[in-house]
C-alpha cells in the first residue's frame, strides 16, 4: 500500500528546515542565507537557493516572525477624510512620504483607516485592527473620541498636526506664527479689506460664510491655528469656509467672494496652497488681475499646476520632515523609548501673487 499522501490534500508548506536538509546545510545557514543578516559563501547560497525554488519555499512566514515578536508589523495612520481626497493633497502625501521613511527601520507596513463611525460592521478600525501603534492626522474632537480607543489597547500613539494631550507625541507646525506673517504682509501693503478662504471647520465640511458664532465651533485645529492670529490682524476680515483642500472648492469660495463688486475684497488669504489656485481661477473668471486688481496668498509651499507664471506668495512648510519625525516617534515608543513632541517653523515666500492694494480701495 502506497504511503504517498492523497494528491488531492493540501500540500504541506515547506519549512526552513525542509530547504536546509535538501541543500545539506545546517538550518541556521539556510536561514542566514534568507535573513541576510550575515555573509555567506556564493556556492552555499545558490545551493539554499535552488533547492527553495524547488520546494516552493519563499521565505521565512511572516505570520510565525509576527508571533515571536509579539507584534503585527502593522502601523495604522488614520486619517478623517475619504482616502481619495487624502491623495489629492500634496501636503498630505508629502507628510505620508515621510512617515514610511520615519518608519523604515521597523520594516513596519502602513494600514490606511479612515475615521469613520459610520464604517460598516467588520471593517478595521484602530479600535479593532491588529496594529501596533498609532499615527493620528489632524485629532479634531471625532478623532479625540477614537484616540480613547486606542489609549485602551495600550498602543503607542504620534499625533500629526493636532493636540491630544501632554502624553501623546505631537508633530505640528507654527500654523499661528506663519499664518500671522502673511497677514501683516498685506496689512503692510495697504489692504484692508481681506477675505479668509480657510480649510474645513470640522467633520460637516460646510462651505460658506462664516458668522462669528460659527467660527467659535470650529474643531479642525489647523483651521483654527491659521484663523485665529489672521482676525487679529485683520478683525472685520470676511471668512468663507471650503469643503476641503481642493483647487475646485478655492474656485466655489472665489466665486462668492468676487460676485458682487462692491464687496469685493482687495486681497483673500486662502489656508492652502490649492485653495489659493481656485481663488487665482475665480478671480481670471471674473476679469480681475492678480496681483493689480486682487492679491492672494496661500499656505503650505507646494507645486500648484495652472498658476501661469505666477509664484504664490505662501508659507512654505516642511511637510516631509513632520511626517518623518513622526515616523521616529513611533519607531521610538516601540523601542520602549521617550518621544517627544517637534514644532516645525514655516518659512514665508513673497511671489508674485501679492502687491499693493488698489489705490482707489487703499487706506493710509
Amino acid at each position: 500500500m502506497s504511503s504517498d499522501p492523497d494528491p488531492a490534500s493540501p500540500r504541506r508548506r515547506a519549512t526552513i528546515a525542509d530547504v536546509a536538509r535538501a541543500a545539506g546545510v545546517s538550518p541556521s545557514t539556510a536561514s542566514v542565507v534568507f535573513s541576510g543578516k550575515a555573509p555567506t559563501a556564493r556556492a552555499t547560497r545558490e545551493r539554499v537557493l535552488a533547492a527553495a525554488a524547488e520546494l516552493g519555499y519563499a521565505g521565512p512566514d511572516p505570520r510565525a516572525a509576527s508571533l515571536r515578536r509579539g507584534r503585527s508589523g502593522i502601523v495604522a495612520v488614520a486619517l478623517e477624510e475619504h482616502l481619495r481626497a487624502a491623495f489629492l493633497d500634496p501636503i498630505k502625501t508629502a507628510t505620508m512620504d515621510g512617515l514610511t521613511d520615519g518608519l523604515a527601520e521597523l520594516g513596519a507596513g502602513v494600514l490606511l483607516l479612515r475615521d469613520d463611525p459610520e464604517a460598516g460592521a467588520g471593517a478595521p478600525t484602530l479600535a479593532t485592527a491588529p496594529i501596533d501603534a498609532a499615527v493620528l492626522i489632524g485629532c479634531s474632537g471625532r478623532m479625540l473620541q477614537t484616540l480613547e480607543a486606542v489609549h485602551a489597547r495600550g498602543l503607542p500613539v504620534v499625533v500629526i498636526e493636532g493636540d491630544a494631550g501632554d502624553d501623546v507625541p505631537r508633530m505640528e507646525l507654527d500654523n499661528g506664527e506663519a499664518a500671522a506673517q502673511i497677514a501683516r504682509h498685506l496689512r503692510a501693503l495697504g489692504h484692508r479689506d481681506v477675505a479668509v478662504v480657510t480649510l474645513p471647520f470640522d467633520g460637516a465640511k460646510v462651505r460658506g460664510d462664516a458668522a462669528p458664532e460659527r467660527i467659535a465651533t470650529i474643531t479642525t485645529p489647523v483651521t483654527k491655528a491659521r484663523l485665529t492670529p489672521t482676525l487679529e490682524v485683520f478683525p472685520d476680515a470676511r471668512v468663507v469656509s471650503a469643503g476641503d483642500s481642493l483647487i475646485d472648492e478655492g474656485l466655489i469660495a472665489g466665486r462668492t467672494l468676487f460676485a458682487d463688486r462692491r464687496t469685493r475684497p482687495t486681497a483673500v488669504i486662502a489656508q492652502s496652497d490649492l485653495l489659493a489656485a481656485g481663488v487665482i481661477r475665480a478671480a481670471e473668471e471674473a476679469g480681475l488681475r492678480v496681483p493689480e486688481d486682487i492679491s492672494v496668498a496661500g499656505f503650505d509651499g507646494i507645486a500648484v499646476d495652472g498658476l501661469g507664471g505666477h509664484v504664490l506668495t505662501t508659507a512654505v512648510q516642511p511637510a516631509v520632515e513632520k511626517g518623518r519625525a513622526a515616523g521616529d516617534a513611533v519607531a521610538r515608543m516601540l523601542a520602549g523609548e521617550q518621544a517627544v513632541s517637534i514644532r516645525f517653523t514655516c518659512t514665508f515666500r513673497e511671489g508674485t501673487t501679492t502687491g499693493p492694494a488698489p489705490a482707489e480701495r487703499s487706506v493710509p
